[in-house]
């Protein structure tokens, strides 16, 4: 009688630290370089055609390093429409998905972001009633500023209505972002029901997401934000790495793990806040961008929070370009598109989730 052999482990072995060093420097160039060439196509694609050649020259005049001037419509049409654009769409998506990616890491979980804690709709709330109620002490600029107020002061509000005992439950955090959010929803809906035709075709176009008011002004209005945020977040790398190996351990490792959680809250407020304000709503860019990085790369923050910053500014170039020219000369909202293709991509996740953890229970 032979002895009956154990059944071998079919799993695959994880990658060793020497091939994930190699991936994450293969996924950087990679980004990096479809980066470039898609900001070079973004600028020269639209209904006034300019040659990349062109692009090049004329950026290369602005620089003093040679290149030439284009025609007086074409040097407008680069440098007054599509060039704020694209800077616009790299520093919104960037700062969508470096949130993201913090959210995920402060969480601990794969499938949050920063919509949870009620940001956006507490900027979108900020929003809606600046236009219904006639607002403008700031004139162009007091929607975005509102926008940008109201984000700030509901993450605030989250934060501290989630407090207890001087500590900050996760769970508790996340269902008042969902109270918060469906009262965010209630107090819109008012707006709404209040709002004559005009203001709500604004409040319209303005949820569904944009760039096309992109201007350098606004540029520079969620640079200062978005610079902050994006060279603070990899900063914190380290501890979030302490951080997903549970709250018990990271204390032990001497993670101050509330102040962690205050710092980032923070960051993502600002970096949310500052991208909602200008381009209104945008989904599904916090939470595709990190996760599909992360399932590439591993779940080290070193990498996935630059990593994501860089992979987000892509992802939306890529999704303005396509929404500005799939339908020319009409434009399809932002917000839409992203949600289009985020959704599928979301129940994915959900489905593949549970199958891994054998259910939610």
């Amino acid at each position: 009688m032979t002895e009956k052999s154990a059944p071998s482990d079919t799993r695959p072995a994880p990658p060793s630290a020497k091939s994930r060093r190699s991936i994450t420097w293969l996924l950087t160039a990679g980004m990096l370089a479809a980066l470039i060439v898609l900001c070079l196509v973004s600028a020269s694609i639209g209904a006034y055609e300019i040659p990349l050649g062109d692009v090049l020259s004329s950026v290369q005049h602005k620089m003093g390093l040679g290149g030439a001037a284009l025609d007086r419509v074409g040097e407008s049409v680069l440098w007054n429409v599509r060039l704020p654009r694209v800077v616009l769409a790299l520093l919104v998506g960037a700062a969508l998905s470096c949130a993201g990616a913090l959210m995920q890491g402060v969480f601990g979980n794969p499938l949050a972001e920063p919509g949870v804690i009620g940001i956006s709709a507490g900027a979108a709330v900020g929003a809606v009633a600046s236009i219904a109620l006639g607002l403008s002490f700031f004139g162009n600029w007091t929607v975005t500023f509102c926008a940008f107020v109201a984000g700030l002061a509901t993450v605030l509000l989250v934060y501290t209505l989630s407090r207890s005992g001087g500590r900050t439950e996760v769970v508790t955090l996340i269902l008042t972002g969902i109270a918060v959010n469906a009262f965010a929803g209630a107090l819109i809906g008012l707006s709404i029901f209040f709002a004559d035709n005009s203001q709500i075709t604004q409040i319209t176009f303005w949820q569904l997401g944009s760039l096309s008011q992109a201007t350098w002004p606004k540029v520079l209005a969620v640079l200062p934000c978005a610079a902050i945020g994006l060279l603070v977040a990899p900063l914190h790398a380290r501890k979030l790495d302490l951080l997903s190996l549970g709250e018990r351990p990271a204390r032990h490792l001497g993670v101050d793990v509330e102040r962690l959680r205050i710092s980032m809250v923070l960051v993502v407020a600002l970096l949310t806040a500052a991208a909602v304000a200008v381009a209104g709503i945008i989904t599904f860019i916090g939470l595709l961008v990190p996760h599909l990085l992360r399932m590439a790369a591993g779940p080290g923050h070193r990498f996935l929070v630059p990593g994501s910053a860089l992979g987000g500014a892509l992802v939306l170039v890529a999704a303005d370009l396509t929404a500005r020219t799939v339908a020319a000369p009409a434009e399809l909202p932002l917000g839409v598109l992203t949600a289009l293709f985020g959704s599928p991509f979301f129940f994915w996740l959900l489905r593949r989730t549970r199958r891994k953890q054998g259910g939610w229970a």
